[in-house]
């Protein structure tokens, strides 16, 4: 009996307040609450991987940093239940909400880069961790989902003018330009690539006409190409990932020992805990080289299932935003597609460079890599997609009136309308009449 009080409470109180999205007690509501329940059981397999493989990763490094071997992976623990927190965060906020605050989030992005540029902390020769205590921000993964939230929006309000003004398509990229500028300060080409990657992808699901994209593109690639052979030490990055194993004791130093894990781990890998690559043979191993960790103990099969876990999440986010937008829900659409597009870059840079296909990058590998910042915010992505899937599911367009339903409407009302006595020549009370909302034209987006 207190139970049923209880739910019935919480049904007054979702009633009273339906925008706050709070999950019932039932199992008709959690399911729908759940979003996309194999988006959600790929990101959580991913959660409990990666804090596997970086617990086995980071033992000896602990050990020799901090003299206690499972600190780094107490802490990714802590991590992997804060993004679970911003996950289910995420979908209970409205989307609405993003929509409303979009310019805001654009102007938090902006001022995190110009921040990190002030006070920011210097790792590794580049500045791009705001130090908060027990955590360090990296401000250009906040400035992505910023980015995302803001083009998202700009996108619902100038469709038509995107679609076919080539001015209206301009200004996002000049918007680009100006974050990408804070970001090369930093620096931190591979959110570069991902930002812009996740800000043409969009474009184009929004319908953009193809060729208006060809001047960004060859723009975009004699830039980054200038800005690599600015400094020798990218060249030699560009030159020795063709090679690596010319410079195997010098710039190709890390790429040849990720191989070398590869190579190692066969079929089924060496076993867990049993690499010999994260004996301090390969640097960041618990961090942007962690994929070829999981190669060596979990051999090609655990490789492929890891990948296969990421084309699983990256088609469920996709297929969430393709039903949004037959919806008509524009905005948590194009939320989905820049959210989707950002995770499958990162992830595809990242076991690229592990594989030696692609130039050494500081990106981490989404949802796996030691990294409070990136946790947290591919929680809070992972978060806003299941909330658009809620609120998809959910959202039910009214059906038009038909003929008969209006005659049935118009027969009832008449039923109860009184009739005035004889003789007199008006009722003895009117009518209320219907006045048609000013809202109902528009459409729900």
């Amino acid at each position: 009996m207190r139970s049923t009080a209880i739910v019935l409470k919480l049904k007054a109180l979702r009633a009273r307040f339906p925008d706050l999205g709070w999950p019932l007690p039932s199992t008709v509501v959690w399911q729908r609450a759940l979003g996309d329940r194999w988006l959600l059981v790929s990101a959580l397999g991913l959660l409990f991987m990666g804090w596997i493989m970086v617990s086995s990763a980071s033992v000896d490094v602990a050990q020799a940093r901090t003299g206690d071997p499972h600190y780094y992976s107490i802490r990714h623990g802590l991590y992997v239940l804060a993004t679970l927190i911003t996950l289910v965060a995420g979908s209970w906020i409205p989307l609405r909400l993003w929509q409303r605050y979009s310019p805001w989030a654009l102007v938090l992005g902006v001022m995190l880069l110009v921040v990190v540029l002030l006070v920011g902390r210097e790792i590794n020769g580049s500045v791009r961790w705001i130090p908060l205590g027990i955590i360090n921000l990296q401000a250009s993964e906040v400035a992505k989902l910023c980015l995302v939230i803001y083009l998202a929006s700009y996108l619902v309000r100038h469709m038509n003018a995107v679609r076919t003004e080539f001015r209206a398509f301009l200004r996002p990229f000049l918007l680009m330009m100006g974050m990408g500028l804070l970001v090369i300060l930093e620096p931190d080409y591979g959110a570069l690539v991902v930002m812009l990657s996740a800000l043409l992808g969009m474009m184009f699901m929004a319908g953009v006409r193809w060729y208006y994209f060809v001047g960004v593109v060859v723009l975009a690639i004699v830039g980054m190409a200038l800005i690599a052979y600015a400094e020798p030490y990218r060249v030699a990055r560009m030159i020795t990932f063709t090679d690596p194993w010319a410079e195997q004791y010098g710039a190709g130093y890390q790429l040849t020992q990720s191989l070398i894990a590869f190579g190692r781990g066969h079929w089924f890998g060496l076993g867990l805990g049993n690499s010999v690559q994260k004996l301090f043979y390969l640097p960041e191993a618990h961090t942007d080289f962690v994929f070829a960790i999981v190669a060596e103990e979990l051999g090609l099969f655990g490789a492929l299932s890891m990948l296969g876990l990421f084309v699983l999440l990256v088609a469920r986010i996709m297929l969430v935003a393709r039903r949004a937008e037959l919806r008509g829900r524009l905005y948590g659409a194009y939320l989905c597609y820049g959210i989707g597009v950002i995770i499958a870059v990162q992830a595809t840079i990242n076991i690229g460079v592990n594989v030696g296909a692609l130039p050494t990058k500081g990106l981490t590998l989404p949802l796996v890599s030691y990294g409070g910042s990136s946790l947290l915010i591919s929680g809070l992505m992972l978060g806003m997609v299941m909330r658009v899937a809620l609120e998809t599911d959910s959202y039910q367009p009214k059906a038009p009136r038909t003929q008969s339903s209006s005659r049935h409407a118009d027969a009832r009302t008449s039923s109860r309308r009184r009739v005035p006595p004889a003789g007199s020549e008006a009722p003895l009370y009117r009518q209320p009449t219907r006045r048609a909302s000013r809202f109902t034209h528009l459409g729900d987006h």
